[in-house]
């Protein structure tokens, strides 16, 4: 099969919207394949969020023959009607709806993306309820389904910079703050319902996807573009391009497990934010400002068992930080929507 991604000629930059999501969306051969032999229908259950739309159209890009599902409240004025465009079935509901979620329609493979961090400080209930009453429901109505659930990598605990980060046989145990725990919440109903009922599944924790409107590498490159002084405390990160990202998660559907089990997702570098700030103010010609001294533990994953079942990511990180420098510098869209990577008081 040719491949619809040649790694070795990627672009060089991406002159708009339009040009970054058609490449995040072009499925690779690998991820045809495994959607092609895959069996039964994909619904995508909180379409909405920031990696939902284009996880929908890499799906329905990589698997023309089946149905595909995009599940939402669909607040986000047109999301909708663009997803309908690309040939998605779209359909509006609360998940935390239990009469909604009854009338879903059945379909052989999930992919759970609903969740709840920003805005968690002062209303806790909402992000409990979320991040755990919402998976324990939609874990009982897809019961008989194959379920690849988001999680994070914040369920770790911090772990030292020079341990090439936690592995999923780590136990979970977070840092302080609501929101990690609700995460946890969140893995321990669909382990639950997994052992309950055999249905196979996969927990990703994922550590940061990378597009080019929001993303650790966007919040750095425009502290150092407009002057803002970048804290050193969290220094350290992982980051993924999107794109990959989100075909691990749908290869995963291909390799669930009964009970379900955990699975880390990002890229193989332990990524320095001293140094993409240098490389930005390199590119800029600007000197970033910096602040502080680098903590020697920070929220860090091992990504060896998804190199072993995915090989490596397409995009590497010199090709994320030259496509986010041209793009900050251009002035081209942003989500205004930080990561807060650097927040370690688990309050967001």
């Amino acid at each position: 099969m040719t491949d619809l991604l040649d790694p070795a000629h990627l672009p060089e930059r991406f002159a708009d919207v339009a040009t970054l999501e058609d490449f995040m969306t072009t499925p690779s051969a690998a991820l045809v394949a495994v959607l092609r032999a895959l069996d039964g229908d994909i619904a995508i259950l909180g379409v909405g969020g920031k990696m939902g739309p284009t996880l929908a159209r890499l799906t329905r890009r990589a698997a023309p023959d089946k149905r595909i599902i995009a599940v939402a409240r669909f607040s986000e004025t047109g999301l909708k009607e663009r997803l309908a465009a690309a040939g998605i079935e779209c359909v509006a509901a609360d998940l935390a709806d239990r009469a909604a979620l009854a009338r879903l329609p059945e379909a052989k493979n999930i992919v759970y993306m609903a969740g709840r961090k920003f805005g968690s400080a002062g209303a806790e209930h909402l992000t409990w309820a979320m991040n755990a009453l919402v998976p324990a429901l939609v874990a009982e109505r897809y019961r008989g389904s194959r379920i690849v659930a988001f999680s994070s990598g914040c369920v770790y605990p911090y772990v030292p910079v020079i341990s090439q980060g936690a592995t999923e046989a780590m136990p979970a145990t977070p840092p302080p703050g609501e929101y990690a725990w609700s995460v946890v919440a969140r893995e321990r109903m669909f382990e639950h319902f997994s052992k309950a009922h055999g249905t196979p599944g996969r927990l990703i924790r994922l550590n940061y996807a990378i597009d080019m409107r929001y993303g650790v590498l966007h919040d750095v490159a425009r502290r150092v573009f407009t002057g803002k002084p970048i804290g050193l405390a969290t220094g350290h990160v992982n980051v993924i391009w999107q794109g990959d990202a989100n075909a691990q998660v749908l290869r995963a559907l291909r390799h669930c497990t009964a009970p379900t089990t955990p699975l880390n997702v990002s890229g193989p570098e332990t990524v320095s934010i001293r140094a993409l700030a240098t490389a930005f103010g390199t590119r800029f010609g600007k000197s970033p400002i910096l602040e502080g001294t680098e903590e020697p533990s920070c929220w860090l994953i091992n990504t060896r068992e998804a190199a072993r079942l995915f090989g490596y990511p397409l995009v590497p990180l010199g090709h994320m930080i030259e496509w986010t420098a041209d793009w900050v510098a251009s002035g081209r869209l942003s989500w205004d929507k930080e990561t807060h990577y650097d927040v370690r008081s688990g309050e967001f």
